[in-house]
């Protein structure tokens, strides 16, 4: 087991604050940190510290011995590849709406791009992988997002509630076919509409969102983030398509699934995101960033109803998982109280690569062989499916908290 350095990616939606102070560092940041990559993607693979002081790229070190590293089985599942990408995501501001592709998607995506010359690192490119990109994100604080398509009857009621006579048409479109059908016809036309249709569009709707607000409605909280993003991204057709979602409010602990062509937008917290480990991204709106919004259409699944909350599985006194269908990846949560006798102990049970981050208190990790490593907060290891098997316990006064990264089941 070794201590890993990870890359800190500076999008403009990042915070200068949460990660640095998560690191040790000097807060406020000088510039957005918006994610903490711990993995091996080729685009910022963590570097392994080993106790020697040698330190090797954590991709270079699976490449150079993938079976000791990943396990057989891991290996010959994932063609030598760790599967799973562990971050920290903090979000100041909200990202764009997007989705994700499914593997045929991703390879048929990524074999076009290829042929066409687009390079792998250019701003137009929607598959730099050619891999699917299903997602997990467990809030460490409060976390705002949007997810999947609302049940259609509830946004029919939302439409109706806002009596916008400019969106009547609209909201008839939905009523005629409350269903998947009719959630695409609508989301495809509001999404394509051109720029002179939209300015016509939103400052009504901006207006009834503030009057709904004032009445103290039932829809106040989506029509704050109507109004959220309408400032922050005038003329955007994402502000409309935030009309369709189901806005969510997830509580430290509490989880969300994002399948591929999930259709989502996180807008503001702190959360450990596990996915598997790919860089796909189909946007539609709110971001400068490249949209392709007839790519997006090929991937969506229009599937509509309440988006599930997970608050994870007990599967010991300390440890709880966050089971999802997602070979790739599985979450879970190690949690030890502050005043806890020394005995107590998590065994790490694993066949397969693991990625532990620390979020709170310091813990301590013991193998088999008598190989001891401390994990403040903040610092992230590396445990090979070679290693010895590992326990985890409280080395500190304050409770403790560490997040761990393996194979799914079938991965």
């Amino acid at each position: 087991m070794d201590l890993l350095r990870n890359a800190v990616r500076p999008y403009a939606w990042g915070s200068r604050t949460v990660i640095a102070e998560l690191l040790g560092r000097e807060v406020p940041a000088p510039h957005p940190e918006a994610e903490l990559w711990m993995g091996a993607h080729p685009g910022d693979p963590s570097t392994l510290l080993g106790a020697d002081g040698a330190e090797t790229s954590l991709l270079a070190a699976i490449n150079a011995e993938p079976e000791f590293h990943l396990g057989p089985a891991c290996a010959r599942r994932w063609d030598n590849r760790l599967p799973f990408l562990l971050k920290v995501l903090a979000a100041e501001e909200p990202l764009s709406i997007q989705a994700h592709p499914s593997a045929a998607q991703a390879a048929e995506g990524y074999a076009k791009e290829e042929a066409a010359g687009i390079a792998r690192d250019a701003g137009n490119r929607n598959y730099p992988d050619p891999t699917a990109k299903p997602e997990l994100i467990c809030a460490l604080s409060e976390f705002h997002a949007l997810a999947g398509f609302r049940a259609a009857d509830k946004t029919v009621a939302l439409l109706a509630a806002l009596d916008v006579p400019e969106l009547a048409g609209h909201a008839q479109l939905l009523a005629a076919d409350p269903g998947p059908d009719g959630l695409r016809a609508l989301f495809t036309t509001w999404i394509t509409l051109p720029q002179v249709a939209l300015e016509g569009l939103l400052p009504p709707l901006l207006d009834a969102c503030v009057r709904h607000l004032r009445a103290h409605g039932e829809f106040s909280l989506e029509c704050r983030t109507v109004l959220e993003l309408g400032e922050r991204h005038p003329g955007d057709a994402g502000v409309l398509a935030a009309l369709l979602m189901n806005r969510l409010v997830l509580q430290p602990g509490e989880a969300i699934h994002l399948p591929a062509g999930n259709l989502h937008a996180y807008l503001h917290g702190t959360g450990v995101e596990i996915l598997a480990n790919s860089d796909n991204i189909l946007r539609g709106g709110l971001t400068p960033k490249h949209v392709d919004v007839p790519e997006l259409l090929r991937v969506l699944d229009f599937s509509c109803g309440d988006m599930p909350v997970l608050r994870g599985e007990q599967v010991s006194r300390h440890l709880t998982a966050y089971p999802t269908p997602a070979p790739e990846f599985e979450l879970s949560r190690v949690d030890i109280p502050a005043g806890a006798e020394a005995t107590e102990e998590v065994l790490l049970p694993s066949d397969g690569p693991q990625i532990l981050i620390c979020t709170s208190g310091k813990a301590l990790l013991t193998a088999e062989d008598g190989t001891r490593l401390e994990l403040p907060r903040g610092t992230s290891a590396w445990l090979a499916a070679g290693d010895p098997k590992t326990r985890i316990s409280s080395a500190g006064d304050a409770d403790l908290q560490v997040f761990r990264a393996t194979a799914g089941m079938d991965g």
